[in-house]
């Protein structure tokens, strides 16, 4: 069961992928993007690093879904390259958790530094192989550069608690301790950014890491370890503390069954998601699970209809509809609704699609064919289900992953409203008392991010209570998606649960002991016990 979900979902996310002998060199576009050349990418490239690159097993084509023409190709790890690298990892824990946290975020520090050197050129790379405009291409890249910024700062606050001892002449405290090797599985929509979240902060912890990006993205992948490793190597410290394996479902199990994998951060489907916890939980293992979203924006009779349009539109639209934040519900007052389905109605209208590595251009492509044929089920089903197309619902001719941005309107309870599309699909809902926008936003199996939009202040607080959102991320007056780094990141139900990012995220890339220090001549027992 695991090796065919891995593979089904792993090993590409959906997209395309060709063989060497599918594709030859001379197909390839590389030598069109002369950023790529600032990145030290090749036609084909070594997809392992541990301290050195390799690759030995399938080559991978990775292509512009833009176009779907062929961009340059990247050797995978064999199972063999996977133990070594983990073993390398492995023996690289000793230096680097004996370093002081501090100068670890020395570390992270340069690799934040040498980041901004590369932030246009990788961004570009994030747009050209992702598909995301070029804008949150850099945005993105970005974020990795602040979660340094962040993680610097972090390691001089690893700290724990000083805990008052019942017993006289007694000392508790808590201590927090490096894991050993963390597991990343990032997936092809923040090929760049996911990585970082986890990398920096496991760093600074002191964890070494073993990367594993979609096989879709693996130019990315390829382009961060090159930044990466010439930071550890002018700093004399192991390649193997920031180790990559590309590869599909096979290196993926592996990462899952691991022993040596101390906490695995899995970003994916919900059904992989789970399959990977009980995986990981079989061995008594630690997961960050990241899974699927279906995020609801509610908009009362109060909202400010101009905040609603700016934030709403750039949630929904965003990155073609794939990011696990994406507003994929909006739950209208029905005093407001006819106004604000008009204004949408000719946003979308207006909002410009094409080649994301254009200024000019607002929505890109879909990361591949396949997502388009969710798209084009996704809105037939709906139909299907009593659904209204209000504007969009057309895949564009041409080459290219290309769809219209989707609005239909529909019944909050309608199955294919309940099922997270991947895809630029949201679904507009009427509602007339707030009770009951508050529980259709809770009654999806996911629970990652949630907006209300209005000025009643008794609603905003009822909202961050008990009685409001389930969700992770729970706003006020701005969409779902955009988080900032400072907060912790995650969701609930069949988000899966983890946390990464700010706030106390940190805490799971440690172990916690709890310590005990009698500095007394007597031996006196908790609970007033009298033994012997």
């Amino acid at each position: 069961m695991l090796a065919q979900r891995l593979r089904s979902t792993l090993a590409s996310n959906g997209a395309a992928r060709m063989m060497m002998s599918s594709v030859s060199r001379s197909d390839l576009t590389l030598r069109n993007y002369k950023f790529l050349e600032e990145l030290g990418l090749e036609e084909v490239n070594d997809g392992v690093y541990n301290g050195s690159w390799g690759g030995k097993g399938k080559v991978v084509t990775t292509f512009n879904p833009a176009t779907n023409q062929p961009i340059a190709q990247v050797r995978e790890a064999t199972p063999e390259e996977y133990h070594l690298t983990v073993k390398k990892a492995t023996d690289a824990q000793k230096f680097w958790k004996a370093l002081p946290a501090p100068r670890r975020g020395e570390i992270v520090r340069q690799i934040g530094d040498e980041l901004r050197q590369y932030a246009k050129p990788l961004g570009q790379l994030v747009s050209l192989e992702m598909g995301k405009i070029l804008a949150e291409g850099v945005g993105e890249v970005q974020e990795y550069i602040d979660v340094c910024d962040y993680a610097v700062g972090l390691s001089r606050m690893l700290n724990g608690k000083v805990i008052p001892s019942e017993r006289p002449n007694h000392f508790m405290m808590e201590v927090w301790n490096p894991l050993g090797n963390v597991g990343i599985i990032s997936a092809f929509n923040f090929p760049v950014a996911v990585f970082g979240w986890n990398s920096a902060i496991g760093m600074v912890a002191g964890n070494c890491g073993i990367w594993k990006g979609a096989p879709s993205t693996s130019l990315c992948s390829v382009a961060v370890t090159k930044i990466l490793s010439r930071v550890l190597e002018r700093n004399n410290v192991p390649g193997a503390v920031c180790s990559t394996v590309c590869g599909g479902a096979e290196i993926g199990q592996l990462m899952a069954q691991d022993r040596n994998i101390d906490l695995l951060s899995f970003t994916g489907s919900t059904a992989v998601g789970q399959t990977v916890g009980v995986e990981v939980q079989k061995r008594f293992g630690k997961h960050i699970l990241e899974l699927g979203g279906n995020n609801a924006v509610i908009v009362h009779k109060d909202a400010n209809l101009d905040l609603v349009l700016r934030g709403f539109v750039f949630s929904a639209v965003g990155t073609a509809g794939q990011r696990c934040t994406t507003a994929r519900r909006l739950i209208v007052h029905k005093d407001v609704r006819k106004e604000l389905e008009e204004r949408l109605v000719r946003s979308y209208q207006q909002v410009p699609l094409g080649d994301p590595l254009l200024s000019s251009t607002l929505v890109g492509p879909l990361h591949s064919p396949a997502a388009v044929a969710l798209y084009q089920r996704t809105v037939e089903q709906a139909v299907a289900q009593g659904g209204k197309v209000l504007v969009g619902g057309q895949v564009l001719p041409g080459p290219g992953n290309f769809v219209q941005p989707t609005l239909i309107s529909i019944s909050h309870d309608a199955p294919v409203v309940h099922h997270e599309a991947f895809v630029p699909i949201s679904y507009i809902i009427e509602y007339e008392h707030i009770e009951d926008a508050f529980a259709w936003n809770n009654e999806v199996r996911q629970g990652l991010s949630s907006a209300l939009f209005t000025q009643d202040t008794s609603n905003v607080f009822r909202w961050v209570t008990e009685f409001g959102s389930d969700c992770g991320i729970a706003n006020v007056n701005i969409a779902t998606s955009g988080a900032e780094i400072g907060g912790a990141f995650g969701g609930e139900k069949e988000t899966g649960g983890g946390r990464e990012s700010g706030s106390d995220s940190w805490k799971q890339y440690m172990r916690r002991s709890t310590c005990t220090i009698n500095y007394g001549k007597d031996l006196p027992l908790a609970q007033g016990i009298q033994f012997g």
